[in-house]
């Protein structure tokens, strides 16, 4: 009787382990399902965005969104099968963009996220969609600084989560001109670098050519860009790391809409007036290995 019980037990021991193994696998399963796949299956996806960039990422007072990464964001849902219905918008600033990707909370990061050979060890990127220019914004009052170099002295903003700040007061391999002597002014983002630029707590802002042209042409005729170009700027599609069958489906998205012509008429709608000269062809692909 005692055998017959301990052979029940461990019967119902493997079962047990066996069904939840069972369990495990459907879950692992799921879990290992691509964004595109994700998508074509619920029709519905989740975008990270910049909820305070006048004319890429700004969360209006209705509770809508506008600009050119929203706009972009709902073309590249479209061709992974989502109507505008089924994508939802997260608020993804320059600091979190990474843990975002990596803890599920969005599937796709399109906000200003510039390539970098750091951040590929990180995320996998599709695109570029856009390749900015970084560029400098001061008041318009100011003719004192009219290159990068003139910063020297100044207060520069440093935005939180952004390397833009780098190019200009670091050197080789993470930075570009080196230029020492330049004050730096902590800010959470680039409305905020905005808001202290205007008010006097710091003399200019460096960061990609239409970010500063939202701003400026949020606030006409307040600050001016100084059209003093440092480095090109890859704007990309954060993905979850190794997931290549989403790049390679939004890679083909992004050169669909420069083909159709969608590109040209959303920079336009976005950025006419601003005096930036848009690219209309579509960037060369970083590729999604």
């Amino acid at each position: 009787m005692r055998v017959s019980r301990f052979g029940a037990a461990i019967g119902a021991a493997t079962a047990l382990a066996l069904a939840l193994t069972a369990c495990g696998s459907d879950t692992e399963k799921t879990e290992a399902k691509t964004v595109a796949q994700k998508a074509k299956e619920t029709k519905k996806i989740t975008v990270g965005v910049k909820y305070d960039q006048p004319a890429l990422g700004l969360k209006k007072p209705d509770g809508t969104f506008e600009g050119f990464d929203v706009d972009v964001a709902k073309y590249i849902a479209k061709e992974l099968g989502v109507p505008e219905s089924g994508v939802t918008f997260k608020e993804t600033r320059s600091e979190n963009r990474e843990s975002f990707i990596g803890g599920g909370q969005v599937d796709l990061v399109i906000a200003t996220y510039s390539i970098t050979d750091a951040r590929k060890k990180q995320v996998t990127f599709g695109g570029p969609y856009y390749v900015a220019q970084q560029d400098t914004m001061v008041r318009a009052d100011d003719n004192k600084i009219k290159k990068p170099e003139d910063l020297k002295g100044k207060k520069l903003c440093k935005a939180a989560g952004s390397n833009s700040f780098r190019r200009v007061t670091e050197g080789p391999p993470d930075g570009k001109l080196g230029i020492k002597g330049v004050n730096l002014v902590d800010a959470s983002s680039y409305s905020e670098c905005t808001a202290k630029l205007g008010t006097g707590a710091l003399d200019a802002v460096s960061t990609d050519d239409l970010i500063l042209a939202g701003f400026a042409n949020q606030q006409k005729g307040k600050f001016k860009v100084i059209n003093s170009p440092i480095s090109e700027e890859k704007y990309g599609v954060g993905i979850k790391k190794g997931d290549t069958e989403t790049c390679e489906a939004v890679n083909k998205a992004v050169t669909k809409m420069y083909q159709d012509g969608t590109a040209k008429t959303l920079l336009e709608k976005h950025f006419a007036g601003t005096g930036l000269q848009f690219k209309t062809t579509a960037p060369p692909a970083e590729g999604c290995a």
